[in-house]
């Protein structure tokens, strides 16, 4: 297992199956995630990696409350599921005027594609037993507005999107530039304090720097999965 400090207060944990963070005092988190995804505090997350044929004998929720429990972590847990292999794992840490912000990224392939295009599931309410491709987890040691946190969840968007067009990764279905696979995730994490960043679009340096970083870091965890797959 490979460990190192993110920022003061959260500490990330690596292994061949899962990359966990554990925070030392809740934050807030807003997210897509399969496990407590939306609007929750949060003591973990938890990016777990299954096999690409995984078989769903139960929901992916509780499949991943077991796993958080098994491992000991006490308090909530925020958990996504990936087939990505945890050596494409790519993190970025910065640090602006006195606000760190950390980016970690796993990135597949096998499902690129464009947003808009024709889906499998043909109901509304259709329930998708599908894991993860590219997740990206996001933290802050600022404290973010409801509205930020929802802002900074475009911006990491919209950075992803630009890194696999910059990579040339087209849609399995159209062939034109993916924009993304069909079971990507985002978590957004914030220190549990008074906001202090309350815009984080593309005039902002808050967006600036979290745009920048995320474009990166999956820019490079792109480059490293395809490696994987050569």
């Amino acid at each position: 297992m490979i460990e190192r400090s993110l920022m003061s207060c959260a500490v990330l944990q690596q292994t061949q199956d899962h990359l966990h963070i554990a925070l030392s005092v809740p934050h807030k988190a807003l997210s897509s995630a399969v496990l407590n995804g939306g609007s929750t505090m949060v003591s973990h997350i938890v990016n777990l990696r299954v096999p690409s044929t995984y078989s769903f004998a139960e929901a992916p929720a509780v499949s991943l409350e077991k796993y958080a429990a098994a491992q000991g972590w006490h308090g909530a847990c925020v958990g996504m599921m990936t087939a990505a292999s945890m050596r494409s794992m790519r993190v970025a840490v910065e640090t602006v005027q006195g606000v760190t912000i950390a980016v970690l990224v796993t990135a597949g392939l096998s499902n690129a594609r464009r947003v808009g295009e024709h889906a499998e599931y043909r109901q509304m309410s259709a329930q998708v037993e599908e894991v993860g491709t590219i997740n990206i987890i996001v933290l802050s040691s600022a404290g973010l507005s409801d509205a930020a946190m929802v802002e900074a969840l475009i911006i990491v968007t919209e950075a992803k999107s630009a890194a696999l067009q910059d990579a040339g990764i087209t849609s399995s279905i159209s062939k034109q530039i993916a924009t993304g696979t069909g079971t990507d995730s985002v978590a957004m994490i914030c220190a549990d304090a008074p906001a202090t960043v309350h815009y984080c679009g593309k005039h902002v340096l808050f967006g600036e720097i979290l745009g920048g970083m995320v474009m990166r870091t999956v820019a490079a965890s792109i480059a490293s999965s395809i490696m994987l797959m050569q």
